[in-house]
């Protein structure tokens, strides 16, 4: 890890420059361009406070607007959905890299986060706006969020060295991943309120480390809490992420030999 870290501040030009490339070639050739990023979000964003407020009649959770919880779940989920699709085929994708050039391959999944980071940070702007919207000013609890912004992004990163490696030898762990990500969206409480489940089904909640950022944006932005105040949620998202980041590293360094061989 040590080592990554030297990596990483040594490299940061390049990775931020292949990270902006990234970015722009996604939506390469379209009349709008790099626009597609920050609409779709927005639309899609509509779309769902649309069928949820006006539909299905949401009433306001804990005196709260609607759209203003939908997108304290809904942004950062989109982000990390985004982040870990794309860095699970980041060295199928960027098979060239792996094969022709001495490159440090552990960096292409920080790479797709960062080009995905992209789009979260305006998205986070977003957020923000909306909240001076409806009338609530900043305040001191806002400060932490860029710790929660920092935990999704190691999140991301220690799932996504796993998945990474594993699809260049199992092409079909995409679709898996798509799928764990779809039921994913739903066990996050992103539409729902977790006090709205029965306490036999609350652990699942606590199991969820993308609920702990989500949790985080909300205790930030409307429970105004801070996260020292949640000891037992914080240590298990730490030892978590620990956990998964050795284990995911440590089976990307035993394969990564033999992904020129694959690809």
């Amino acid at each position: 890890m040590r080592e990554f870290l030297k990596t990483i501040i040594l490299q940061r030009r390049i990775i931020w420059s292949l990270a902006k490339s990234d970015f722009r070639s996604r939506y390469l050739g379209s009349v709008l361009g790099i626009l597609w990023a920050f609409l779709l979000p927005l639309l899609n964003l509509g779309i769902m406070w649309f069928a949820f407020q006006q539909g299905f009649k949401s009433s306001p959770i804990k005196g709260l607007p609607f759209i203003l919880w939908l997108v304290t779940g809904m942004f950062p989920w989109t982000f990390f959905a985004e982040a870990v699709q794309n860095a699970s085929n980041c060295i199928v994708e960027k098979s060239f890299l792996v094969k022709k050039v001495v490159f440090d391959v552990e960096l292409l999944p920080l790479i797709k986060i960062f080009a995905s980071a992209i789009l979260f940070g305006f998205l986070s702007l977003v957020m923000l706006l909306l909240f001076l919207v409806y009338g609530y000013g900043p305040d001191k609890y806002w400060l932490q969020l860029p710790y929660y912004a920092f935990c999704l992004c190691l999140l991301i990163l220690s799932v996504s060295w796993l998945t990474s490696a594993v699809v260049v030898f199992y092409r079909d762990l995409g679709q898996v991943i798509t799928m764990l990500l779809q039921l994913g969206f739903w066990v996050t409480p992103i539409f729902w309120s977790p006090e709205n489940l029965p306490e036999d089904f609350k652990f699942i909640i606590f199991l969820n480390p993308v609920n702990y950022v989500v949790s985080g944006y909300r205790d930030s932005l409307i429970s105004k809490v801070w996260f020292w105040e949640l000891p037992l949620q914080t240590l298990f998202f730490w030892l978590f992420f620990l956990v998964f980041s050795f284990f995911g590293l440590f089976v990307f360094k035993r394969l990564r030999p033999h992904f020129a061989d694959v690809l």
